[in-house]
């Protein structure tokens, strides 16, 4: 037998029919059906008005007067009865909902999934929405998450302004997108190739981050671009989701140099440190105090992006330094210029000179 699992708006109780069949019947009045069956006419009025149930005695009563079978009312008084219980149910759970949803948001940027459309009008989906992002079960699951992240981001710089609720929401919801996305299998002894394809990628400067994603895929390692938040300076983070490395970015500044580097520094990770350990995860950020590790991945991007042998010929050969001479030099060596440019400036105090040369990202 099919069951009905809708919910009603409201429960309809059986007077409402007592009270349509008055207004249709000619030959009876709401007093005369009092006396007919035996009660008070405010007795009748409560029950038309819902204040009161319908009993077998009055059920009998109404077959006899009205002609419509006892079990027929019997029936109607018990699902009213079940309705109420239900919507009962449904408002207590709808309650319970919107108390998690309040504690949900003190620790979650609303906005910010709203605006990237991860939320509805539907506080259940949203709760599930938000429990598959952060990778939790519960709001302690939650509530917890947010204590050990805060505390981390607090140690990894305590020189920047950080909103540790925007922070962890974006490096939860790139690990969120980074499990769903698939990949080739990736293989550590092809970094060099890949190293040497980006480079042509960057210094072509066309089409670049869809050339970049499909590169890194086809090299087993996820790519994904995640707008940032306010007080979130991330430039990367490079993690394993299940079988492969991933590589995050914000593209905080839209220029093809700092892209390159950041690539370059988020493989250095991957090269030198992800290897050994698949639960180490990189969180790079602007104005960070140097470490052992962050220094490694520097070098290893900057000797990527500009071999040492590449730089000594630049020294030896290209000084001093102006547009012209280092756009010869970006097209023997198939480098961008912004890339050169970038490490004059880092290294040579450049950052006064006057330049044409186009940084921005194509």
């Amino acid at each position: 037998m099919a069951t009905n699992t809708n919910i009603p708006f409201e429960a309809t109780h059986p007077g409402t029919l007592i009270k349509d069949e008055l207004e249709v019947r000619d030959d009876i009045t709401q007093k005369d059906l009092a006396m007919l069956l035996g009660v008070k006419p405010s007795f009748l009025n409560e029950i038309i008005k819902g204040k009161r149930p319908i009993t077998a005695d009055i059920a009998i009563l109404l077959e006899k007067t009205l002609d419509i079978p006892a079990d027929y009312w019997m029936k109607f008084q018990s699902q009213y009865e079940i309705d109420l219980a239900k919507i009962k149910e449904k408002n207590i759970n709808k309650i319970k909902l919107i108390e998690i949803w309040n504690i949900i948001t003190q620790y979650i940027p609303v906005k910010y999934f709203n605006k990237k459309g991860y939320l509805t009008e539907d506080i259940a989906s949203n709760i599930t929405i938000i429990q598959e992002i952060y990778s939790v079960q519960s709001i302690d699951g939650l509530v917890n998450k947010f204590s050990e992240k805060k505390f981390a981001f607090f140690k990894k710089s305590e020189k920047l302004q950080i909103d540790e609720k925007n922070m962890i929401a974006w490096t939860s919801l790139v690990e969120f997108e980074a499990d769903k996305k698939e990949t080739n299998t990736f293989h550590f002894e092809n970094l060099p190739q890949l190293n040497r394809e980006l480079q042509e990628i960057f210094f072509k400067n066309n089409n670049v981050l869809d050339l970049v994603d499909k590169k890194l895929s086809q090299y087993g390692i996820k790519f994904l671009l995640v707008d940032k938040l306010e007080k979130t300076p991330i430039d990367g983070y490079s993690f394993w989701s299940k079988n492969n490395p991933v590589i995050a970015l914000t593209l905080r500044h839209n220029r093809i140099d700092n892209l390159a580097f950041t690539i370059l520094h988020e493989l250095g990770h991957i090269a030198l440190h992800l290897k050994g350990n698949k639960d180490i995860r990189f969180i790079d950020l602007s104005k960070i105090e140097e470490n052992e590790l962050e220094n490694e991945a520097n070098l290893y991007a900057q000797e990527s992006l500009i071999p040492s042998n590449y730089w000594n010929d630049l020294l030896e050969n290209y000084l001093p330094l102006n547009d012209t001479v280092i756009c010869d030099f970006a097209n023997k060596y198939r480098i961008h210029p912004a890339i050169i440019l970038g490490r004059a400036c880092f290294e040579m105090n450049y950052y006064g000179v006057k330049t044409t040369i186009d940084k921005k990202l194509y």
